[in-house]
């Protein structure tokens, strides 16, 4: 990127850019600004209308004559002495807008008077005046060296829940929901009507929750049991009866839970392995990443691999995912009978081909950097219609799978729901670390599951 210096420019010249309005636009200028006026932000009603409008603010607009100024003419190493701004029309995300200057005048000491505007799709929105210095001569600027920035927005939860709040709410059997942050997440699911909890648990326990909570339970089915093995076992009999469609683990041991749903008799087996699944809202990912399986099986073998790839599948399908791609991970991307998950690997790709693994693409072994990046996928000479594009990270035991999980959420910023699949309802597993957003998209996952169950 270059200018043009003081000593070449005759009055006349023109120069323009053009640059689409987004959303992320508008919430780094409200962080860079510091104004949280809610007018400006996509997600928010900020004249109590009922509806967000995300108008562009008008200095972001004007900014953008700035970056005519300071990118073409004069370029870089041009200084602002000043500016008039009218603003005279509004843009909002969507829109694109195109900045234009006009050299009016040459003044002494290198200084130049400009005509400035920027227009949107329904005519002129920004005019002006401005005076600069200009550079003495040219200067290159590598524009690749400047830092990016990554919105932390979890857009693909949002659609989880736009597509889940329709459904009827699935009834939940919420086990031990006697802690505020158990309790909380099984009333904020039947705040958006996703589920309707039934609380299996200690009835003083569970009001002294809502209490510490502030929430009223008038209303509310409780089933009174105060054991929590014996809760987990009432939980299961509520599906049994058909009165219950899905679990939700409240302030229990997962162990605790987990042996009523395998229970050789009265519990929830299928003929299929049970694995966790986590669904993660990557910020900068386009698209939902599911980790499996970094909670209940530690260290499967290959037949237990095969049942968490196909629950995995079988999950992403239902959260609209057509024909998911499932990156088996290790740390090499080539076939080591040293590494023993690498053979594993093999496998599943294998027995995917041969139609024992269905419903998705499945490929291995990948390194993480291969099975995510298409990039680092070619560099390495790997054809595959997975590589780079996994949907579904196979991790090779739980100690992979739960460490990149939460390397994730505390380090990318991701925000992470989950449930287990391959009983014969949906498990709810949270923790006590998830937020709201987490609560909501594992109600969402599981009302969706279910749905499609």
């Amino acid at each position: 990127m270059t200018g043009g210096p003081w000593d070449l420019l005759e009055p006349g010249a023109e120069a323009r850019l053009e640059r689409l309005c987004r959303e992320e636009d508008l919430f780094v200028f409200a962080n860079a600004s510091g104004s949280f006026n809610a007018l400006h932000l996509p997600d928010r009603d900020g004249d109590g209308d009922g509806r967000p409008e995300g108008v562009a603010p008008g200095m972001w607009i004007a900014s953008l004559i700035s970056a005519v100024l300071g990118n073409l003419l004069p370029g870089p190493g041009t200084v602002y002495r000043s500016q008039t701004l009218r603003f005279t029309g509004e843009a909002r995300a969507g829109d694109t807008l195109t900045a234009h200057v006009r050299l009016i005048e040459k003044l002494p000491d290198r200084v130049l008077r400009f005509a400035t505007r920027v227009e949107g799709p329904n005519g002129r929105l920004v005019t002006g005046e401005a005076e600069v210095t200009a550079p003495a001569r040219a200067i290159p600027v590598d524009t690749r060296a400047v830092p990016g920035l990554t919105v932390r927005r979890h857009l693909h939860f949002e659609r989880l829940l736009a597509l889940a709040e329709p459904l009827p709410p699935i009834p939940t059997a919420v086990v031990a929901p006697e802690t505020p942050d158990a309790l909380g997440g099984a009333m904020l699911g039947a705040r958006h009507t996703l589920i309707a909890p039934i609380l299996v648990g200690d009835p003083a326990r569970i009001a002294d929750a809502a209490e510490a909570e502030g929430l009223d339970l008038a209303g509310q089915e409780i089933v009174a049991v105060a054991d929590h093995a014996e809760a987990a076992a009432r939980a299961v009999a509520l599906v049994h009866e058909g009165r219950a469609r899905a679990v939700m683990k409240g302030h229990l041991h997962t162990d605790v839970l987990l042996k009523a749903v395998v229970a050789r008799t009265g519990g929830l087996r299928t003929g299929r392995r049970l694995s966790h699944v986590f669904v993660m809202d990557v910020p900068g990912l386009d698209h939902l990443l599911m980790i499996t399986d970094a909670a209940i099986n530690i260290a499967p073998d290959l037949l237990a691999k095969a049942d968490i790839a196909q629950n995995a599948i079988d999950l992403a399908r239902a959260l609209g995912v057509e024909t998911p791609r499932v990156g088996v991970l290790s740390a090499v991307e080539t076939v080591n009978p040293a590494i023993p998950s690498t053979l594993d690997a093999a496998g599943l790709s294998k027995m995917a081909d041969r139609g024992q693994i269905t419903g998705g693409l499945v490929d291995g072994p990948l390194a993480m950097d291969n099975a995510v990046d298409v990039g680092a996928a070619r560099a390495k000479g790997i054809t595959s219609l997975v590589a780079g594009r996994a949907d579904i990270l196979l991790a090779p035991n739980l100690e992979a799978g739960n460490m990149l999980a939460k390397e994730l959420t505390f380090l990318a910023h991701a925000e992470a729901g989950g449930i287990v699949m391959g009983a014969q309802v949906p498990i709810i597993l949270t923790s006590r670390a998830d937020d709201e957003t987490a609560r909501l998209a594992s109600c969402a996952i599981a009302a969706l599951q279910a749905a499609r169950r």
